[in-house]
């Protein structure tokens, strides 16, 4: 299959872009397709789409693990989240719980969350899509209007400003000019009564360009009261001044609707797994959001030496959340990004740096009422929080040889949370934090393009309201900041046939913010451990096999996880592993694929140790192996079809679950059953 690239490299959005002079840009050697490669290596691949591969290019300048998702990565599969699209990348977590709802984890962070998402730093277009304090609700993304999504994995925010223990995702848009086709009809129905259907439109006209793209998806979900509807819009119109100038309006909106089917215990989930829960049905428990954001943005290059990205931006969101009682609430975001990056030499030596700020600041009116069967009953919550947030940062790299850079850089945050409680205001409290998250890294770069890189980056994380107000607790609840050290080691690169990336990583952390579950179907405690140690190797290898079968090519692509995550002498705990994320994942897939346009992909999800479920570590969810087959060819020059089946052995098994701190105490109605044996076909017209 071929993929089209239409006009020139997209217009390097806010976030996205890394500039120093020494990195190569020769093509592989060999015969080498990696279209839809996450690994990022020093060199660029002549296969690549040009706007993915200057995106690898730019990340590939990092002194710290990154990985790039390209649309065509997941094009032929029904992806419907981040569960689908960053499946692939080493050293992310990111496991389905029913309809679009997922864990969100790198590295370990957020590693207890058990709702929503906090501990990684998510944007679209550079543009945080998080409320002002940071607690994310990530559902309003449409994997289907993006063009790429990079991945900063660990402590490499600070391009964004951040300082997040997990590292950033950012969703960049198609413009007019980067989109894969100029018109893009797709038609997709299979399993559990769903069907999505996606149409897409990029124009150009002299300076002006254009994409719109609209999403539509219904689905009766595999578990009982876990029906979901969805509708998405984006549209991205933009004009250039000339090369490297541009003002660019983006505009996006979703309607979610998602049943909530509640969490059942270990034997339920593997006996009775479509069963929902008793209290899901009697509350008629459902999460619905609405979201309107516009972002205003340029790139405006002063000179050969200096150029200028911002942004304006705004948003609103609208919850109606029945679960333990009905929460309803409506938060308005806005915020201002601004970044320059400059070229040039320092005494004698090649050198780049960037510096810019991150500045947001919103408010949520917080209500909450009696669940009477999903509808609001007597009021039980009305306040109204507001937070804001600062990041000042700055880094700079000297190339001491042809072959090394050095880099140092930080960031100095700042956070406000103000809250105040119409019902009691005995709850009114406020509290401002302020750090500073220094980092120093090195890369080096071999003739061949294989890179070694190094780095030393403090992280910090204030908490978010869901853990400052833990009713009913007066005031504050007292949480503090979580402050981590992480150093990482890795290598990265491409010989031959075979692409690697790996890294071996280790973070101190003080305070580390956990959650577990308090009762049935109620949002999850947040705590302070003592300290904590999160270490592992992160590894992707992708092989191009030197056979060919029935005239293709066969592609082996390889991901591994080794996550060791413990507490650290902790007063309670001791050395207890955390729980959550396996110790051991692997997953692999083979690809078989004909110039034609056929292919064939066999692939395996293997959880190879079984994951604690309480601090205390009495109780393990259990191991699981999945396979899985995707194929697909082409009708035509303008038409594909392909098809997506997942757990061919209908096999039982939980995916997902939220933490305890004893399981021999505590409820333990916290598991999620996988989704048992399912088939997706789809069908898409580009021209």
């Amino acid at each position: 299959m071929s993929f089209k690239t239409t006009a020139a490299p997209c217009a390097l959005l806010i976030g996205a872009c890394l500039a120093p002079a020494f990195a190569h840009a020769s093509v592989a050697e060999g015969p080498t397709t990696v279209v839809d490669s996450i690994i990022v290596t020093g060199r660029r691949n002549a296969e690549d789409p040009a706007v993915v591969a200057e995106a690898r290019d730019r990340l590939s300048r990092t002194p710290g693990a990154v990985a790039v998702v390209s649309a065509e990565s997941y094009a032929d599969r029904f992806a419907q989240g981040f569960a689908d699209t960053l499946r692939n990348v080493p050293g992310v977590l990111a496991q389905k719980r029913y309809g679009e709802e997922s864990r969100l984890s790198i590295r370990g962070s957020g590693i207890a969350q058990g709702f929503h998402q906090r501990g990684v730093l998510l944007a679209q277009d550079g543009v945080p899509f998080a409320d002002a304090d940071g607690f994310s609700d990530f559902q309003g993304v449409d994997a289907l209007s993006a063009r790429y999504i990079e991945v900063w994995k660990g402590s490499n925010t600070l391009r964004f400003g951040g300082a997040h223990l997990g590292g950033a995702i950012n969703l960049v848009t198609p413009t007019g000019r980067t989109a894969r086709q100029e018109n893009l009809w797709q038609l997709e129905g299979g399993s559990f009564g769903s069907v999505r259907g996606h149409a897409a439109v990029a124009r150009t006209s002299g300076d002006w360009d254009v994409y719109a793209a609209v999403t539509g998806m219904k689905s009766d979900g595999w578990r009982d009261h876990s029906e979901q509807s969805q509708g998405r819009l984006t549209v991205n119109a933009g004009r250039a001044f000339g090369e490297d100038r541009e003002v660019r309006l983006i505009a996006q909106a979703a309607d979610i609707k998602q049943d909530i089917p509640g969490a059942p215990t270990l034997d339920q989930a593997l006996k009775t797994p479509r069963m929902a829960s008793a209290s899901a049905l009697a509350g008629d428990q459902a999460r619905d959001l609405t979201v309107k954001r516009l972002t205003l943005q340029t790139r405006w290059r002063f000179n050969e030496s200096t150029l200028f990205e911002g942004a304006v931006w705004g948003w609103e969101k609208s919850l109606y959340h029945p679960i333990f009682q009905v929460m309803d609430q409506d938060s308005a975001t806005r915020g201002a990004f601004g970044r320059i990056d400059w070229t040039g030499q320092v005494a004698g030596l090649r050198a780049d740096a960037f510096y810019g700020f991150s500045w947001r600041d919103g408010e949520v009116e917080a209500l909450r009422y009696v669940n009477l069967k999903g509808l609001p009953g007597a009021k039980t919550a009305d306040a109204r929080q507001e937070a804001s947030g600062l990041d000042v940062f700055a880094e700079g790299r000297l190339v001491v040889t042809e072959q090394l850079a050095l880099v140092a850089g930080g960031s100095w945050g700042r956070a406000t949370r103000d809250y105040a409680d119409r019902m009691n205001p005995a709850n009114d409290d406020s509290i401002d934090y302020d750090w500073f998250s220094p980092r120093l890294g090195l890369l080096w770069e071999a003739e061949s393009g294989a890179q070694v890189f190094a780095n030393v980056t403090r992280s910090v994380e204030p908490p978010t309201y869901g853990a400052l107000v833990q009713a009913p607790l007066t005031g504050f609840t007292p949480v503090e900041v979580q402050d981590a050290w992480t150093a990482e080691i890795g290598t990265r690169g491409r010989r031959g046939p075979l692409a690697w990336d790996v890294t071996a990583y280790r973070s101190q952390i003080d305070g580390e913010m956990l959650n577990f579950i308090t009762g049935p179907d109620i949002p999850a405690a947040t705590f302070n451990a003592d300290k904590t140690i999160h270490q592992g190797i992160e590894a992707g290898l992708d092989w191009r096999l030197p056979v060919e079968i029935a005239d293709g090519s066969l592609l082996l692509r390889q991901t591994y996880n080794w996550s060791d995550f413990r507490f650290d002498g902790d007063a309670r705990w001791g050395d207890n592993r955390l729980p959550v994320v396996p110790e051991h994942q692997y997953r692999a897939e083979l690809t078989w694929r004909h110039p034609s346009g056929v292919f064939v992909t066999p692939s395996v999800e293997w959880r190879i140790s079984s994951p604690y479920v309480d601090y205390a570590n009495t109780m393990k969810a259990p191991d699981y192996a999945l396979l899985g087959l995707t194929g697909g060819f082409d009708i035509g020059p303008n038409a594909s079809v392909y098809v997506d089946a997942r757990n061919l052995t209908d096999e039982g098994y939980v995916g997902e679950f939220s933490a305890v701190t004893d399981a021999r105490t505590a409820s333990t109605a916290v598991f999620f059953p996988g989704e048992g044996r399912s088939v997706f076909v789809g069908l898409r017209l580009v021209y």
